[in-house]
């Protein structure tokens, strides 16, 4: 890549996504990425060949402009419709400007989808955390692939909040048409100052992958 996402440096569970994807979908497959944010996971996708449908509402984040970086540093940074056609990848990929919260369901089915740490955003906080995972799994095709890294509780607050999640907890959500794959967690590690935390500060992730059976029945 020429370009690079602001978050290129940050822990993901995605090269287990992308190694399902590959044992359980189509070359050509589309993948629905809810927060898809500058593209740290949009780019990659289009560029091995998936179309990609990318679920946006920060419009600095799409667009690009002036972020202020640790230690009180500015920059321009690019978003993620520049990245994209720096890359000549525009072409392949389908930008959905909105609050994926917002409104009825998106009338959009995918083979896969995949979220990274959107859950426990405050500014997510106002629908329940099992509406977003439904409106997750409504875009999956029978047969398809649901895949989310997530946060989990770390402080006394973060516990008292549904959207710091937990593998164990998120298995109540994927019975019947769903089977999961793979779940993972990671021991409470020390990330470095990025955007939005000017300080080290602690985190605890987790992966659930999930297939969706290929016979579904209607849901109401």
């Amino acid at each position: 890549m020429q370009t690079q996402s602001l978050w290129e440096h940050t822990l993901t569970f995605f090269p287990q996504f992308l190694a399902v994807l590959r044992e359980r979908v189509a070359p050509d497959a589309t993948v629905a990425v809810v927060g898809a944010s500058d593209g740290k996971f949009v780019l990659p996708l289009a560029a091995a060949g998936y179309r990609v449908v990318a679920i946006e509402r920060d419009a600095l984040a799409v667009h690009g402009g002036e972020v202020h970086l640790p230690g009180d540093s500015k920059v321009r940074a690019m978003g993620l419709i520049d990245r994209l056609q720096r890359e000549e990848l525009r072409a392949r990929v389908q930008m959905i400007e909105e609050d994926f919260l917002a409104g009825k369901p998106l009338d959009a089915q995918c083979e896969a989808v995949w979220t990274s740490c959107s859950w426990h955003y405050s500014a997510n906080h106002h629908r329940p955390l099992a509406e977003f995972v439904d409106r997750m799994q409504r875009l999956v095709r029978p047969g398809g692939v649901f895949g989310a890294e997530f946060m989990m509780p770390v402080e006394k607050r973060h516990h008292s909040v549904e959207h710091y999640t937990s593998p164990e907890r998120l298995h109540r959500h994927f019975l019947g048409d769903w089977d999961v794959l793979l779940t993972l967690r990671t021991n409470e590690f020390t990330e470095r100052p990025h955007i939005g935390q000017p300080h080290d500060h602690s985190h605890r992730m987790g992966l659930l992958l999930a297939a969706r059976s290929s016979t579904l029945t209607d849901r109401l």
